[in-house]
């Protein structure tokens, strides 16, 4: 008795490293990268089938967009302030961030 284990699975690649301006929260996190399929046998990718097309991916916001910079996606903004350096969230209380330690 033989099983055959394999099929196509989605592989994110980033295709620039360098970081660029995201179009929604304005801080530069944003990676290009582009989302390609691939053959695997017993889930080890073995050939790329299809490569899909580039996008923005924020590092801190998490939103999605277009290289052009149509916004295909972006989260919900939870209540509060987000930091002006390091984009993350803080409560309306603070005076330093807890993430990068910079004065608001």
């Amino acid at each position: 008795m033989f099983f055959f284990i394999g099929g196509i699975q989605p592989k994110t690649v980033t295709v620039d490293d360098q970081p660029r301006m995201c179009p929604s929260c304005g801080l530069y996190r944003s990676r290009l990268k582009r989302v390609d399929h691939y053959v695997s046998v017993f889930f080890i990718p073995l050939f790329p089938v299809k490569r899909g097309m580039p996008f923005l991916q924020c590092e801190s916001c998490g939103s999605i967009s277009r290289e052009t910079g149509e916004i295909r996606y972006e989260p919900q903004k939870t209540a509060g302030r987000t930091c002006p350096y390091c984009g993350e969230s803080v409560e309306s209380s603070f005076r330093f961030c807890p993430s990068c330690g910079k004065r608001l």
